[in-house]
C-alpha cells in the first residue's frame, strides 16, 4: 500500500528544542508536513549543549538486553522505543551529519570531536533545509483552565506580546525540571494536571547527596576526587551487587558517575525512610581476607593511620572517609576496622535541589498516553522525551531515550493524521 501523500498545508507544533523535540519535528518534516518548533529560550538544544561540555555522551555501546535493564522499572515502556532508535541506530544517524564517532574504554559513545556544537550545527542546518522553522523566544502558556484541551489552539508570550495559532497536531517536549536556566523548569506539570491528565510529580535524578561531615572533613576534602571504589544502597531490594568507579566529595556531600550511578535508589530510600545509607568499599579490588590480614598484622609503635597506608596505601581522601565515618572504637579494634574498610557506611540526608540534578524522574505518565505517546484524554496532543515519567543513568541512556521517543512520537503523530483523514484516527 503507497503511504499518503502529506500536506504542506498540514502543520505540526513542536513545543521543546531539546533532543526529543528535534528529533520528531526531523522526522515529520520528512514527511512532508510543515512543523515548526517554539521555545522559550534564545537557541534551541542549550541543555544539550551543556551535556557535552565535558564531552558529548551519545549512548553507550553495550549489549541491547544490559542496556534496555538501564531503565529500570520503565524498561517494558522503554523497550519499542529502543525498537525505534538504538544506539546504533544512533550512531548512524550522527554519521549521518557528517560526525564520526567512537567507543571509549568504558563503553561509552562520542563523537570523534568531543563537542556536541558541530553536531546540533550540522543538525539544525539538515532541519532548516527541510523547512523546518523555529520561533525563539515563544513560551507557550499552556491551554485556558476549564473544558477540554484544544490542540488547535496555543497561546505563546513572545517579545511582540500574545500569539495565539492553530496546528492539526502537537508535539510537547518540555523536559523535566532540572537546568531551568536552560529551559527544563517543568512549570508545565500544574497547567497538565489541571487540565486531569495524570503526572508523577517531578524529582532529581542522576544527583547529589547531602552529608552531615564535619566542619574538618569538609574544610579538608571538598572537591577531591574518591577513586577506585564500589558502592552500594543499603538495604536495596534484591541486594544488589556494589557499583565500581569514582565520585567527589563536595562540600554539602557527595556526587559524580558513581552516585549517580546509584541515585534512583538512593533517593527513593530517602523518601521511604527519611535518610539512605551508602555502603562504600573503600578497596574493591582487595578480598575481605586480604585486607583483615593487612590490617591486623602487628603495627609495632606506628600509629593506624601510617598502618594502613604502609600495608594497603590508604592515604588521602579514602583515609579520611574512613575516619569521619567509621566509629572511633573500631580504630582500636583492627578486625573491626578491617570489616569497616569493605563495608564503611555513609548516612545520606537527602538528594540535593531538583534544579541541581542532570535529570528528572516523574512526569507524565505512560497511563495518560497511548503507544504512540497521545494524551488519551486530548486526541492530536503529544508528549516526547524527559517530561514523560521514566528515568535513565548517565551514559548516554538518558540522551539515546530522548531521541528514540522523538521517533516514536512522530510515527504517533503520522498515523494520527492519516487516521483523522480516513475519518477514524487512530491511537
Amino acid at each position: 500500500m503507497t503511504a499518503p501523500t502529506r500536506r504542506n498545508s498540514t502543520c505540526v507544533a513542536v513545543i521543546g528544542g531539546g533532543p526529543a523535540g528535534l528529533m520528531a519535528a526531523e522526522r515529520l518534516a520528512a514527511e512532508g508536513l510543515q512543523v515548526d518548533v517554539f521555545d522559550a529560550m534564545p537557541s534551541v538544544g542549550r541543555k544539550f549543549l551543556m551535556a557535552g561540555r565535558g564531552g558529548l555522551n551519545l549512548t553507550h555501546s553495550e549489549a541491547a538486553a544490559p542496556f534496555l535493564a538501564r531503565y529500570g522499572e520503565r524498561s517494558a515502556q522503554l523497550a519499542s522505543w529502543l525498537q525505534a532508535m538504538d544506539a546504533t541506530a544512533l550512531r548512524d544517524w550522527a554519521h549521518q551529519l557528517g560526525i564520526d564517532t567512537f567507543v571509549g574504554s568504558s563503553g561509552r559513545v562520542f563523537p570523534q570531536e568531543m563537542k556536541a556544537a558541530p553536531l546540533l550545527r550540522a543538525w539544525l542546518a539538515r532541519l532548516r533545509a527541510s523547512g523546518v522553522r523555529f520561533h525563539m523566544r515563544h513560551r507557550w502558556l499552556g491551554w485556558p483552565p476549564g473544558g477540554a484541551v484544544d490542540p488547535g489552539a496555543l497561546r505563546f508570550e513572545t517579545p511582540e506580546g500574545l500569539l495565539t495559532l492553530t496546528a492539526d497536531a502537537v508535539v510537547q517536549a518540555l523536559g523535566g525540571g532540572s537546568w531551568a536556566k536552560l529551559g527544563s523548569d517543568g512549570a508545565w506539570v500544574a497547567g497538565l494536571q489541571a487540565h486531569g491528565i495524570e503526572v508523577a510529580p517531578l524529582r532529581p535524578a542522576n544527583c547529589g547527596f547531602d552529608v552531615a561531615w564535619s566542619p574538618h572533613f569538609s574544610e579538608r576534602y571538598a572537591g577531591q576526587p574518591v577513586k577506585s571504589v564500589a558502592m552500594a544502597c543499603a538495604g536495596e531490594a534484591g541486594g544488589a551487587r556494589p557499583r565500581q568507579g569514582e565520585f567527589v566529595v563536595s562540600e554539602t556531600g557527595i556526587e559524580g558517575s558513581l552516585v549517580y550511578a546509584l541515585s534512583a535508589a538512593l533517593r527513593d530510600r530517602i523518601d521511604a525512610e527519611g535518610r539512605a545509607v551508602a555502603m562504600l568499599d573503600l578497596a574493591p579490588d582487595w578480598t575481605q581476607d586480604k585486607v583483615m590480614a593487612a590490617v591486623t598484622h602487628p603495627r609495632g609503635a606506628r600509629s593506624m593511620s601510617s598502618h594502613l597506608q604502609s600495608r594497603m596505601g590508604l592515604t588521602g581522601v579514602k583515609a579520611g572517609l574512613l575516619r569521619e565515618c567509621a566509629p572511633a572504637e573500631d580504630f582500636k579494634d583492627p578486625a573491626r576496622l578491617a570489616l569497616r574498610i569493605k563495608a564503611l557506611p555513609v548516612t545520606l540526608l537527602r538528594a540535593r535541589p531538583m534544579d541541581e540534578a542532570i535529570s528528572t524522574a516523574g512526569g507524565v505518565s505512560f497511563n495518560a498516553v497511548t503507544d504512540g505517546l497521545m494524551l488519551q484524554s486530548a486526541p492530536g496532543v503529544f508528549c516526547a522525551g524527559e517530561m514523560l515519567d521514566w528515568e535513565a543513568p548517565t551514559g548516554g541512556y538518558l540522551l539515546t531515550a530522548c531521541m528514540a521517543s522523538g521517533v516514536v512520537v512522530a510515527k504517533g503523530v503520522l498515523d494520527y493524521l492519516d487516521g483523522r483523514r480516513e475519518g477514524s484516527p487512530r491511537q
